[in-house]
């Protein structure tokens, strides 16, 4: 390993405890950090620390928000009879990107993963619950990832759902826009057979 100051090393290793960056891109942003002039660092520094301090939960969707209300909780215009239940809030972002979606959502903050010892008490679950009671509300969306865990946790709020006689639909899964039949996986070709719909 190597060593080129102590305080350098300290910025390189916590840089390296960011998810996707390995000690070589670490490194990288240490030395551009440390290159930057006094005032662009405390920028840096300050927006981090207003970041951590000042981000809180949406009191209805626990989406990330800026007050007891997300932007889009608290914007009139969005379609109430609509939840979209989504693991994480840059599961919101992607959904939002693509303009088509004007419901609200929810954010689980995770996936049930007994692998991992994560319990469906640990996320978001007991506040989408309670979101049920809403009387406007006609469907709930569940937009979990396709992976063992995200089928797991969309199964077990199904099965939540299901008593409350609110319409229950999964997103579909499939091949991607431009991609080719030879390179899909199995599953993901089943899953899009699964899928099919009359043109």
């Amino acid at each position: 390993m190597q060593h080129f100051s102590n305080h350098i090393d300290i910025l390189i290793e916590q840089f390296a405890k960011l998810p996707g960056i390995g000690r070589k891109t670490a490194q990288r942003l240490a030395f551009h950090v440390i290159n930057l002039s006094q005032e662009e660092v405390q920028e840096l520094a300050d927006a981090v620390v207003n970041a951590k301090e000042n981000i809180m939960y949406c009191q209805q969707c626990c989406n990330i928000a800026d007050s007891s209300l997300c932007s889009i909780c608290g914007n009139p215009s969005r379609d109430s009879a609509i939840i979209c239940v989504v693991e994480d809030p840059r599961d919101v972002a992607a959904l939002e990107r693509s303009r088509e979606y004007r419901g609200k959502y929810h954010v689980l903050h995770g996936t049930i993963s007994p692998m991992d010892s994560i319990t469906p008490d640990m996320l978001k679950i007991k506040e989408l619950i309670k979101r049920l009671a809403d009387t406007e509300l006609q469907e709930v969306i569940l937009a979990t990832n396709p992976t063992i865990d995200g089928e797991a946790t969309a199964m077990y709020i199904a099965r939540l759902i299901k008593p409350f006689g609110i319409k229950v639909t999964r997103i579909a899964h499939g091949l991607p826009v431009g991609g080719d039949i030879e390179y899909a996986d199995d599953v993901t070709i089943s899953k899009a057979l699964e899928g099919r719909r009359e043109l």
